[in-house]
């Protein structure tokens, strides 16, 4: 079986559609479904109300394991975003928001596994610079 690692836009879209199964049913048939540190927090992060965060601390109880960006990780990543930054005159803040979606990609990368997301446009822009497997929903 392989594994997969979902986008926050993923679960979002999933919990804001009030569909869970109906969005995640072929990933779960097709993957193991492993759970970035990354992808936690920012859900986390963007909890605003009660029932998302209940929603979002339940998620992260039954997240095991949770795969976490390790130090080469954040030293490439930093890299990546230099260079891709560079590449398309990108500003502090772009670059910024950038650092995520590099950490997930090299954190699924190092595991062989699958990154899903709505987010095509950033990480299209890493798999030209890095090899990792991308489904885009």
């Amino acid at each position: 079986m392989r594994w997969a690692i979902l986008d926050t836009n993923i679960y979002i879209a999933a919990w804001l559609r009030g569909d869970v199964d109906g969005i995640l049913s072929d990933v779960r048939s097709s993957f193991i479904v492993r759970h970035s540190a990354v992808v936690l927090s920012e859900l986390r992060r963007g909890t605003r109300m009660r029932d998302a965060e209940r929603r979002v601390s339940a998620l992260a109880r039954r997240a095991k394991p949770i795969w976490a960006p390790t130090a080469d990780d954040w030293w490439d990543a930093g890299r990546l975003i230099q260079q891709i930054g560079d590449r398309l005159a990108w500003d502090r803040a772009r670059r910024r928001a950038f650092q995520n979606d590099a950490l997930i990609a090299l954190t699924a990368r190092r595991h062989g596994a699958t990154v899903v997301t709505n987010n095509a446009a950033d990480f299209v822009l890493l798999r030209k610079t890095i090899r990792f497997a991308l489904i885009t929903a």
